[in-house]
């Protein structure tokens, strides 16, 4: 695995909450970012710079107090295009079922759409997952620009994810909301015919990223990640 996927990876695994361990975590985030692209590898080794400088505390606090919907700051992709509404319930049976037609089942405690599980996926299915990100593209970079406004390192993961993405990214908040004009696509390539509506949608709960407790001790894995509470990739379906 090599370029934007590795910048996926160890920004899906930074964008997770820090927790106690992601100390621990930083020689093989900085190791990854070795055979990736310069620019992206540059912002993305800036942030884990910021995050050495900080304890587990005040870096779990700053993650909490960053990630909301109420400063437009938000790490779930539907949540920019659906808001808290029963329609979002269909876009979250959606990409369960993308993940599935992939080989992967989601087993995460988030939901499907949290950004870090969409990188991971888009890390390990690169062509589609690159479509499932360029469909959020509005978000993406809507969220870009909140936590560049705000003056939060966090800013350079999302510069860093956009930059795997085709085409410049706006400089305005009015620029990516035009990107959203012409709607998402009805498929994603590779992923069979076009997605059928699910039924009524769901009730979710709302998106704000509240602070969890002790994180449990990173696992080991095939790709060095934290301990991967976002994982779609839990187990291979069987054939």
């Amino acid at each position: 695995m090599a370029g934007d996927a590795l910048v996926r990876l160890v920004a899906g695994c930074v964008l997770q909450y820090p927790g106690d361990y992601f100390h621990d975590e930083l020689p093989r985030l900085r190791a990854a970012l070795a055979g990736a692209p310069a620019e992206p590898a540059r912002l993305l080794g800036a942030f884990l710079d910021e995050a050495e400088r900080q304890t587990p505390i005040e870096l779990c606090s700053q993650y909490t107090s960053t990630f909301d919907t109420r400063n437009r700051r938000c790490l779930y992709l539907t949540w920019w295009v659906d808001g808290d509404t029963r329609r979002r319930g269909l876009s979250l049976v959606r990409l369960k079922r993308i993940y599935r037609d992939f080989g992967l089942e989601f087993a995460g405690e988030e939901l499907p759409d949290f950004l870090p599980v969409a990188l991971e996926f888009a890390a390990r299915e690169e062509e589609a997952g690159t479509e499932l990100l360029q469909e959020h593209r509005a978000g993406l970079e809507l969220l870009r620009l909140a936590l560049t406004e705000s003056g939060s390192p966090y800013a350079r993961v999302l510069e860093a994810v956009c930059a795997t993405l085709p085409g410049p990214s706006p400089e305005t908040k009015a620029e990516a909301k035009a990107l959203a004009s012409s709607g998402p696509p009805q498929e994603l390539v590779g992923a069979g015919s076009a997605l059928e509506p699910f039924g009524p949608g769901l009730d979710m709960p709302a998106p704000a990223v509240n602070q969890r407790g002790p994180s449990a001790a990173p696992t080991d894995l095939p790709w060095p990640t934290t301990a991967s509470a976002a994982s779609v990739a839990s187990e291979r379906m069987p054939a």
